[in-house]
């Protein structure tokens, strides 16, 4: 039989990979990554996910090895490096699994053409999701925009199916073709800055599964009280694993049912607000597909009038984690360290550009993409429209988190402050939050670069102006 090549994207793993499945199945597999960042643009990877890039491909080489068989690495352009890899292995077919970011849709669809037209099979499949974005529709035959009644929905579908084993030997081809060092890809940093990211994290598929059995060990049943807490482990840390494929939402569905021997209607409450965070990146996807515009412009086009203000001095103070509220600045700290930010503090240094600092959503969207280890299109969109109040399902306008109230819920004790921003070590729990109301405060710590009550009028005032030409139109 003629080989098969499998082309690996953003499905870094053996385990219920259906493209994978569909070759070993027919033969000869020729595992191949193609590296053409420019066919992603304008969102092409980050400097943190080509990091996260880097590690997961050599962890997926040396499976692939333990397999007999190997990863070849070759640079785009993609239909190009595909064509001429079927030319060199006497490959009649390629698969691979799909991907929902609108440039790559459309570089897909034109790969699909191509290699069809020129007789050579050219199948995708979907490993990404535990339902396809067309899978759900309102009533009225439209794509949802409020996350309940898509959830609604999404619960009343079939069990997704089992997860695909791993196969335990992949043929080889007659002879294998050249491959690209890894390393000539340029995906590490020139100068390196990964050193908390490497203290942190294991890329590849074992490091998502050990991730996985860590959280369904314990954390999982707690899940509802300790998600909100950065100062604890209370989250599952999947998030790189899943945008990059070391772990698939099927696995981690099938885990949690295994695990708990039943049905989402019988899980304990953690489990299933669990489940309930995984469908919201179902529903992330959902809208990207149907609303691609929005990785550059707002859901809701009224906001494209917003008064947005530009500050470059506030802009840096944010991304340095020097705006003067711990709780901000122990996250921008911890995102800059280790590529990653607890969600609960995601929701307040978001609102905290774009609510008190007037400064675009964009720009945050840009900053987390290139810093954050599971910077995904679908989710950082969902997630800065959100907070912007200009996406589907937006948190009301007048919804504006207070960053010292938000400290002193979620961080009581000040630990998950006081790890990030040292300079704040010795200041009382009772006032961690609000340094400049200690007598000592900390000198090397800065003033806030605004002040909350006066940012909330503001940006009341702003929003009010836009939720005012909504109701007119």
């Amino acid at each position: 039989m003629p080989a098969s090549i499998v082309w690996f994207r953003h499905d870094l793993r053996l385990a219920d990979n259906p493209a994978l499945d569909r070759a070993v199945r027919r033969g000869a597999v020729v595992p191949v990554f193609v590296w053409a960042p420019d066919e992603e643009a304008p969102w092409p990877p980050g400097a943190a996910s080509r990091w996260w890039l880097h590690h997961s491909l050599a962890a997926l080489d040396a499976d692939l090895r333990k397999r007999g068989s190997r990863l070849i690495v070759r640079r785009g352009p993609t239909l190009d490096a595909l064509r001429d890899l079927a030319a060199e292995t006497d490959a009649d077919a390629v698969y691979w699994n799909r991907r929902y970011e609108p440039a790559v849709i459309a570089r897909d669809t034109r790969v699909k053409a191509a290699l069809t037209s020129a007789g050579v099979r050219a199948e995708s499949g979907n490993a990404a999701l535990l339902f396809e974005p067309w899978d759900l529709r309102t009533k009225q035959d439209r794509p949802y925009q409020v996350f309940t009644p898509f959830y609604k929905a999404a619960l009343a579908l079939p069990t997704p199916p089992k997860p695909l084993p791993t196969p335990a030997r992949l043929d080889a081809p007659a002879a294998w073709p050249a491959s690209l060092p890894l390393a000539d890809l340029g995906l590490l940093p020139t100068i390196d800055w990964a050193g908390g990211m490497r203290a942190v994290w294991q890329p590849g598929e074992a490091g998502a599964s050990a991730r996985l059995a860590t959280f369904l060990d314990a954390a999982v049943r707690r899940y509802h009280d300790d998600r909100d807490r950065p100062d604890v482990e209370g989250t599952s840390r999947l998030s790189p694993h899943l945008h990059f494929g070391e772990v698939s939402p099927r696995q981690i569905y099938h885990a949690l049912a295994d695990a708990l021997d039943g049905p989402p209607a019988r899980w304990p409450k953690g489990c299933e607000v669990y489940l309930k965070e995984v469908c919201w990146r179902e529903f992330a996807h959902h809208l990207l597909y149907h609303f691609p515009h929005t990785t550059d412009a707002p859901l809701r086009a009224e906001f494209a009038r917003f008064p947005w203000e530009t500050n470059p001095a506030a802009f840096r103070a944010w991304r340095r984690g020097r705006t003067g509220y711990p709780l901000v600045d122990a996250g921008m700290r911890e995102l800059w360290a280790t590529g990653w930010m607890h969600n609960r503090v995601r929701m307040v240094v978001a609102s905290f550009l774009v609510k008190h600092l007037l400064l675009p959503w964009l720009d945050g969207a840009r900053w987390f993409w290139d810093t954050l280890v599971d910077a995904d299109l679908a989710n950082n969109t969902l997630g800065w429209q959100w907070t912007a109040g200009c996406g589907a399902d937006a948190a009301p306008y007048f919804r504006i988190f207070n960053p010292v109230a938000q400290g002193e819920k979620f961080d009581p004790a000040g630990r998950y402050v006081k790890r990030w921003v040292p300079e704040l070590a010795g200041v009382p729990a009772e006032n961690v939050h609000r340094p400049w109301e200690t007598p000592d405060s900390p000198t090397a710590y800065p003033e806030p670069v605004v002040d909350h009550a006066t940012a909330r009028t503001r940006a009341l005032a702003a929003l009010a102006q836009v939720s005012q030409t909504i109701r007119e139109n």
